[in-house]
């Protein structure tokens, strides 16, 4: 099983973008989920997490304030609202699964799929 981002692209600085995430195979929506980023030569880092209901959520400082995640278990996806985006989010954006409850660390989930590109401009 994988979760699938899509919607990356290339923006400007300032610009919005909205990622999604969809499970193939089996349901997620018994799990949190959470969104990673990796950007050229970096590790990969956590960006936030939503929990299996939607209602509670975690971010990273680094996009606290500018970045929203949500979910619609009905359509099994869920998804990564980025507003005033800045170079500094250039990277590979990845989804995947929790399955013991909300997490920060890569260890602590599964489920990787491939990955959407954002690419900001200055």
């Amino acid at each position: 099983v994988q979760l699938q981002a899509s919607g990356g692209g290339l923006v400007q600085a300032g610009a919005s973008l909205r990622l999604s995430c969809a499970a193939s195979g089996r349901p997620a929506s018994n799990y949190a989920l959470g969104w990673f980023r990796q950007a050229p030569g970096k590790q990969r880092e956590f960006v936030g997490v939503i929990s299996w209901s939607g209602y509670s959520t975690t971010y990273a400082d680094s996009v606290k304030g500018r970045f929203t995640i949500s979910r619609e278990n009905a359509k099994n996806t869920a998804y990564l609202q980025m507003n005033s985006l800045k170079p500094e989010d250039t990277a590979v954006y990845y989804c995947a699964r929790a399955p013991y409850g909300m997490a920060s660390k890569v260890e602590q989930y599964d489920w990787w799929g491939q990955g959407a590109l954002v690419t900001v401009s200055s």
